[in-house]
């Protein structure tokens, strides 16, 4: 549980770090007020509010959030969250229930968005660079 509590603790650090150091990062949450959480069916979890181009996060849980990612518990949120093939893992986890999102989806869909800026970059191999 510790790992994971950890994992959505530093997930709001590299946010905070991408909107800072990233432009493109920073004009993608301009605007944007959001408030969703992460949790598991025990009640672990971290609740995050995006306003104003900042995102500020608590241990606390919310009431009423825009959508909420709830896991089976820890261990699975863990494994899902910290996966290298990260969208595979959201819809295997999404299939065997061990993730159910409830709230707004279209909002879902913004945070994947958001979580893209956590991606490294992609190395291209100068084999595969053409002209065009």
């Amino acid at each position: 549980m510790l790992k994971f509590k950890l994992l959505l603790w530093a997930f709001t650090q590299l946010l905070k770090r991408q909107i800072k150091h990233n432009p493109d990062c920073a004009r993608y949450v301009e605007g944007k007020s959001l408030a969703f959480q992460i949790r598991t069916a025990s009640g672990v979890g971290r609740h995050y509010v995006i306003r104003n181009g900042t995102i500020h996060s608590s241990a606390e849980l919310a009431s009423n959030p825009q959508f909420t990612l709830n896991f089976r518990d820890a261990a699975k949120g863990f494994a899902i969250l910290a996966a290298k093939d990260s969208q595979a893992a959201f819809l295997r986890g999404l299939g065997s229930k061990d993730l159910i999102i409830s709230g707004d989806f279209q909002e879902v869909m913004w945070f994947q968005g958001l979580t893209a800026f956590l991606q490294a970059p992609k190395e291209i191999s100068p084999y595969d660079r053409t002209a065009f």
